[in-house]
């Protein structure tokens, strides 16, 4: 059974209600009708720039109106979105062009100079740093994208260093925000508040869930100022919220906000990252009438488990039922499926589940597995779960060390390659330490090489100089040797405190 294109959503809520405000990033407002036209006008400049479907469109925007336009615009033409993080720098970003065989690059003057290094490195792909710019009259007439048509390539780290292009398909991302929409009993009533970048799939998955049920998104870059986010909450009669535990903890740093009366915030889910269980219980006394959704998922699916609100005093630990529509097992390295308390990898089936990675067939063969049909694959998720007797999922452990830091991904070599920048540094370990707020903090261990001196802060400098700012070390280490174990390799595990 064919599915309807993801971009279409869009233009059916336009129909609907086109007077109904679809977006609000700081003053502006922008309704159903007035971001389908810009979306078209958007799509159509894409069309007159030869893009076709199924090419990469590279989208570096922070959080405001241009962003969704470029990413609907994008999906309207069938391209495949690729948005980055609006901090990234220069390398990541020529790498990730380069290896996607990007068609273009769409940003703003902020981060066009950043662009454009990179997209030169990268073979000379072309730079737009304006949205406006970018756009053309008349309609964008354009063959509608297939089921299997690459929607999406999101990209992520593995334990290995170096950005993967998930591949996910316009089935996958139909598939996925109609499963989410059923189990959050999403409707056309919603306000949501969106903090999270929407280069995170997280936070894309916010934008995608309004398009297709004609509910108001309002968009926030971040939480730095928490006493704004109480404004917008109660300023928009906001009835829902993301966020990953930072987010959290750093509204659960203002006083009196258990007093604070937010009669419409109707639910509240967290991703990304699990959330310690004393912060479910602080985000419950503190939010007593929103239902709280605890969720796991991964970029390569976006959603997998999400646990019911009514269970979360009872298994505040649990990462919940499978989605709506798909399926979930534990199985041990043989592939025997496991029982109750048996702890092994999760395996996860379901038309959500992606097409593999980007021009990455050893990758792809790594996870994904034939599945019950021939034409059908499923998903290892690398990460370690067991199950209780009624079926919920527990997150135990990843089986690769990458640190996961506000919610985002954090491979330890790219941030042990920054420091290796510096000339006088030996050995780098990168290592994530739990931290109640980030979830996991990024603790870089360093040794000199004889008679050279490390300064600490200049190495953070170094790496903001060539990181995410989520990729940069909360603290550095300076030994004049790292521990190693009795195979006399980096001793992680110590330096992390969990040996």
């Amino acid at each position: 059974m064919s599915v309807e294109p993801i971009g279409s959503d869009l233009g059916r809520a336009a129909e609907r209600a086109p007077d109904k405000v679809a977006l609000i990033s700081g003053d502006r407002s922008v309704s159903y009708a007035e971001l389908d036209n810009l979306v078209e006008r958007f799509a159509a400049g894409l069309l007159e720039r030869g893009v076709e479907t199924g090419d990469r469109v590279a989208i570096v925007l922070p959080n405001d109106v241009d962003a969704v336009i470029a990413l609907q615009g994008g999906l309207r033409v069938g391209a495949a979105i690729m948005p980055m993080h609006p901090s990234v720098k220069h390398e990541r970003l020529s790498q990730v062009l380069s290896r996607a065989e990007a068609t273009l690059v769409v940003c703003d003057e902020a981060r066009a100079d950043t662009a454009r290094e990179a997209a030169q490195e990268a073979g000379g792909i072309p730079v737009h740093d304006s949205v406006e710019e970018l756009s053309a009259d008349g309609p964008a007439q354009h063959e509608q994208p297939g089921d299997t048509d690459l929607a999406a390539l999101m990209h992520t780290s593995g334990s290995t260093g170096g950005p993967k292009g998930v591949m996910l398909t316009q089935r996958n991302l139909s598939f996925v925000t109609g499963s989410i929409v059923e189990y959050l009993r999403f409707s056309e009533e919603e306000r949501i508040l969106c903090v999270l970048p929407l280069s995170f799939g997280y936070g894309l998955s916010q934008l995608l869930l309004c398009m297709r049920t004609g509910a108001t998104l309002v968009l926030e870059a971040g939480v730095a100022l928490p006493g704004r986010i109480v404004q917008l909450l109660e300023q928009h009669q906001i009835t829902g919220m993301p966020g990953v535990p930072t987010v959290f903890q750093v509204l659960l740093t203002l006083r009196g906000l258990a007093d604070r009366e937010l009669p419409h915030l109707r639910f509240l889910t967290n991703a990304g990252a699990g959330m310690p269980t004393t912060t479910v219980a602080e985000v419950r006394r503190t939010f007593p009438n929103a239902e709280l959704h605890l969720m796991y998922g991964q970029t390569e699916c976006v959603r997998i488990s999400s646990l019911p609100p009514d269970q979360v005093d009872e298994r505040p630990a649990s990462s919940g039922l499978p989605i709506p529509g798909s399926e979930c097992w534990i199985e041990d390295d043989d592939g025997n499926v496991l029982g109750p308390g048996e702890v092994g990898e999760l395996i996860v089936r379901g038309e959500h589940v992606t097409a593999g990675y980007w021009r990455n067939p050893e990758a792809t063969s790594e996870r994904m597995r034939e599945g019950r049909r021939p034409e059908e694959r499923v998903m290892a998720t690398n990460d370690l779960f067991r199950s209780d007797e009624d079926g919920y999922l527990y997150f135990v452990s990843r089986r690769d060390d990458i640190i996961k830091s506000r919610g985002e991904k954090v491979p330890p070599r790219d941030v042990e390659e920054a420091i290796y920048g510096d000339p006088a540094v030996k050995e780098v370990a990168v290592v994530g330490v739990p931290d109640r707020l980030l979830g996991e903090a990024v603790h870089a261990h360093v040794s000199a090489k004889e008679g050279q001196q490390l300064d600490p802060a200049a190495l953070k400098r170094l790496c903001a100089e060539h990181l995410e700012d989520y990729m940069v070390p909360q603290r550095i280490v300076i030994h004049d040797e790292l521990p190693r174990n009795t195979n006399g390799k980096i001793d992680r595990l110590l330096l992390a405190g969990r040996a």
